[in-house]
């Protein structure tokens, strides 16, 4: 499922347009990104929780030449998925 099959479950579901369907699943990503953003973690109960974690500095190597490389530390968003979630799916 990609955004645009997201939008047209949304509209029938809610039974609105996709435009308004598009602007509220718009909406949901860009509070989640701003969230995340700020250092905060979106607890969804029941589906699950998205947060940031700190990735550190590592050496990492070039596959073609085997050169030692510099990986610099970096911010990665994470999600652990809800009770609901992991019993819906399973």
């Amino acid at each position: 499922m990609n955004k645009n099959d997201l939008v047209g479950v949304v509209a029938d579901k809610a039974t609105i347009t996709k435009a308004q369907a598009a602007e509220a699943v718009d909406a949901v990503f860009d509070a989640i990104t701003s969230s995340l953003k700020s250092g905060e973690e979106v607890r969804l109960v029941g589906f699950g929780t998205f947060a940031v974690s700190q990735r550190k500095a590592s050496t990492g190597r070039n596959p073609a030449t085997g050169a030692e490389i510099q990986i610099p530390a970096s911010n990665q968003a994470k999600f652990k998925p809800g009770k609901g979630l992991k019993d819906a799916i399973n």
